[in-house]
């Protein structure tokens, strides 16, 4: 079918539409897909969701456009297509409803055929509604964030996400390729199709082809064998795709015999496809076309930081390309079905996914989650997505939720368990299943409740084999057992599950220096991804580190105790536990994870002088709060705390050219691969040097820097396309006359976007804010920020201007291209 993407131009209203009047009453505001009606709106005190969201409230709305059906698509089919709509959605066409979708995150698609009046306007309205609250345990975002496509072709057509190809084996050097291509027809006849494949890299690889017959408004699936010599493997390391395009046409009707067609109709398909095999034991673990690979993980929310929910390819490639440029080779879904581009990038770029399906099944979470509709949809919603996903090969791991309420066995959940993998396994039986299992916070009984810690993904109360015996059942069907923050059953469960595979499904972040050695070591271990690789908005504020006195009654409480919602007041608008904040800059977690995972650079930090000598308080989720910072003026000769990361055998500290200590670098529990120097602060400069076997292998520095006085603007792409949905970031730092980063700037910033593009974010990495991402004005935090701008449809200039209060205003020029 041919697909027309119907991203510009909707009209878009507040409440619920109902009626042809509402829209002649309110103009409603224009705006262009995919679109986040919640970032918009200011965040309360008073929102139901409270951290959960980022203090942002719920919002109803409607979003409207008209579209020109041509006559000569009267024979043909029409449909559009949803990567997702958040949430409760319905979908009317020219005011009648024609469909019904609840699931925020699943793609699905919407015949239209008998609703639209060919040769004429036709309106399309969508009703979304998060106003129920809360509504997931982050936030949700709100609206068509994942945008809209037309669909229209012949009546004999390849079928939605219609097109799967897996690698069966490898042999020598040839891959064995299984096709299957799902044909629908909606004739009033029997059809005989004939089915082609052709895989592509810079010329036609491989083709075949097979006729099948497809009865009166049935589907059915062409099964087709594809032996390809010389093939390009696909891994992380190794991206090579090849592109697959499928054709189906229509030979003609089937009576007693073939009576051929005098006008053979055919409908094309394509997309992207990797040669790989994956396999898992517990005797080599997991094995990426026969080589093991441990999974340096990280999981990742659907938020795109100052675009909101808002999915575009260049946010989920530029997220992807930053991950992997520091080690990480897969991230986690969590917990939903990830956007189509995401998907892409990770093909494209060569990173692992472990793609999840669920957070709530039947048993809530939240008052306004899924599970209401979990019994009636799921298997849709399931299918959809893998169908989706399942030819990409990005995706080795399915998962069938996270910390299910039903793990315990409540609400059929051990029967639920099995189903949900079977079904997967009808639409992919190449790809391992798993699941993210925590411990028995919640999932039990009153009974068996007693006695158990209820904070949230405790790991104590673990002793005994309780959690083994009564997640057992719940693991049948599963491939890989992900484990949640429970590292330490990993050794003697192997000895009660020899055959086990266990993954590391989610783990406090501060953790992977003395968890990965572990991680390395188990082959049952697969590997290990960290709560969270990337910023996100909502659970505020569960990272984080406080530094008190002794005296003070926050001293004397455990990680649990300073976790929301006690020191998560309003404005805190994000996790804050990730290793790049919403906006793509590396954080110290970050930088300490890609020390444990081998990098040999060195990277320096330190600690408030306020903090000396203080009491560090730690969130489960938390890291310790060093900065990159040496502007402490007021506290010259005042002690100060210094924090280096580096994999090497000892670290010299030297400020302002003398050395001040040098020390072994840490290698035991907590914190391995760390130093901490004491010393006396001194404005000027501060460097780290990190030596190996008694050579220096890197060094880092920090400086003490002069007052603002001006800003630097960097563009990560200085073209774009007018496609209406490429983007530039650019990135904003505070500077001295001297050109240093002023790390402790806080500058009223504004921002006008001039040409063929808008602005479509506009903020910072600071984590308690009341900030509107979508308005022209913030405050730099420590000393940066950053403004994203969307490319209109128009070819042209786009000039963006930031001031600063006080320190002036630079220009940037951007060319938009066809």
């Amino acid at each position: 079918m041919e697909h027309i993407v119907l991203d510009q131009n909707w009209t878009l209203r507040k409440g619920f539409l109902d009626s042809l009047s509402m829209i002649q009453n309110d103009p409603g505001m224009r705006v262009d897909l995919p679109h986040d009606a919640m970032i918009s709106t200011k965040v309360s005190p008073n929102a139901a969701a409270k951290y959960d969201s980022g203090y942002f409230e719920g919002v109803m709305c409607n979003y409207t456009k008209q579209i020109l059906i041509p006559m000569d698509w009267n024979e043909e089919c029409i449909g559009l297509q949803f990567d997702g709509i958040m949430m409760h959605a319905t979908i009317e066409i020219n005011g009648c409803k024609v469909a019904e979708h609840h699931y925020g995150y699943s793609p699905f698609y919407v015949d239209i055929t008998k609703y639209v009046t060919f040769g004429g306007e036709n309106r399309i309205t969508i009703n979304t509604n998060s106003g129920v609250q809360p509504s997931s345990r982050w936030y949700s975002g709100c609206g068509l964030f994942r945008g809209v496509t037309l669909c229209h072709g012949p009546k004999v057509h390849i079928a939605t996400d219609g097109i799967f190809l897996q690698t069966s084996r490898m042999d020598e050097d040839t891959a064995f390729i299984d096709a299957e291509i799902e044909v629908v027809n909606e004739t009033q006849d029997n059809k005989i199709v004939e089915v082609e494949v052709l895989l592509l890299d810079e010329n036609v690889a491989a083709t075949s082809k097979q006729l099948i017959q497809v009865n009166p408004g049935r589907r059915e699936t062409a099964r087709l064998k594809l032996n390809l010599a010389h093939p390009k493997l696909w891994d992380a390391e190794h991206p090579n795709l090849y592109r697959v395009i499928a054709k189906a046409t229509d030979i003609g009707e089937y009576r007693t015999h073939l009576i051929k067609a005098e006008h053979s109709v055919s409908d094309e398909e394509s997309t992207l496809f990797g040669i790989r095999t994956v396999t898992v034991d517990s005797i080599y673990g997991l094995r990426i076309n026969g080589k093991t690979v441990k999974l340096k993980g990280g999981c990742l929310h659907h938020d795109n930081g100052l675009l909101g929910a808002a999915s575009f390819y260049e946010s989920e490639m530029r997220k992807v390309k930053k991950l992997k440029e520091v080690g990480f080779n897969a991230i986690r879904t969590t917990h939903n079905p990830p956007s189509k581009w995401l998907v892409e990038a990770c093909d494209r770029v060569g990173m692992y996914i472990f793609d999840e399906a669920f957070d709530a099944w039947g048993m809530a979470k939240r008052p306004g989650d899924y599970s209401t509709y979990f019994a009636q949809n799921w298997e849709d919603d399931l299918t959809t997505f893998i169908k989706r996903d399942r030819v990409h090969p990005s995706v080795i791991i399915w998962s069938t939720g996270n910390e299910i309420p039903e793990r315990g066995g409540l609400n059929n959940g051990y029967t639920l368990a099995k189903q949900l993998s079977d079904a997967i396994r009808r639409l992919d039986s190449g790809r391992p299943i798993s699941n993210g299992i925590c411990s028995f916070w919640s999932g039990l009984d009153d009974y068996l409740a007693k006695g158990q810690n209820q904070s949230q993904n405790a790991a104590d109360n673990l002793d005994g084999a309780f959690w083994e015996k009564c997640t057992e059942a719940f693991c049948n069907g599963l491939d890989i057992v992900g484990y949640n923050y429970m590292e330490e059953l990993y050794e003697n469960d192997h000895i009660r599950y020899p055959e086990r595979v266990m993954l590391g499904s989610e783990n406090f972040p501060k953790e992977i220096g003395f968890r990965w050695p572990m991680v390395e070591s188990h082959p049952y271990v697969i590997g290990d991804f960290t709560w969270t690789a990337w910023d996100y908005i909502g659970e505020a504020g569960i990272g984080k580190a406080l530094y008190v006195d002794s005296e003070d009654p926050i001293a004397m409480k455990n990680a649990w105790e300073i976790m929301p919602p006690t020191t998560s007041p309003y404005p805190w608008r994000t996790a804050n536990d990730a290793d790049f904040d919403i906006t793509g800059r590396l954080l110290p977690q970050g930088a300490y994870r890609s020390v444990v995972w081998g990098s040999k650079k060195t990277y320096l930090y330190s600690l408030h002088p306020d903090c000396f000598g203080k009491v560090e308080k730690m969130s489960m989720w938390g890291f310790p709060g060093v900065v990159r910072n040496w502007n402490y003026t007021a506290y010259e000769g005042k002690p100060v705390q210094v924090v280096v990361f580096s994999s090497a055998d000892e670290v010299e500290l030297i400020i302002n050219g003398e050395t001040v200590a040098k020390k072994q670098v840490r290698r035991e529990y907590p914190m391995p691969n760390s130093v901490r120097f004491d010393t006396v602060f001194y404005a000027g400069k501060v460097e780290a040097v990190s030596y190996q076997n008694g050579v220096e292998i890197s060094r880092d520095c920090m400086e003490t820097s002069g007052e603002a006085s001006k800003l630097r603007l960097t563009t990560e792409k200085e073209t774009l396309r007018c496609d209406g949905h490429d983007l530039a970031y650019i990135n904003i730092d505070v500077l001295d006359e001297n050109e240093r980063l002023v790390t402790d700037a806080e500058n009223i910033l504004t921002v006008s976007v001039e040409g063929a593009a808008t602005l479509a974010g506009f903020g910072t990495g600071n984590p308690v804010t009341e900030e509107i991402y979508s308005d022209n004005r913030t405050k730099s935090y420590r000393g940066h920020a950053c403004a994203i701008v969307r490319s209109g449809i128009e070819p042209g200039e786009i000039k963006v201007t930031v001031a600063g209060e006080g320190i002036g205003s630079v220009k940037k020029t951007i060319m938009v291209y066809m």
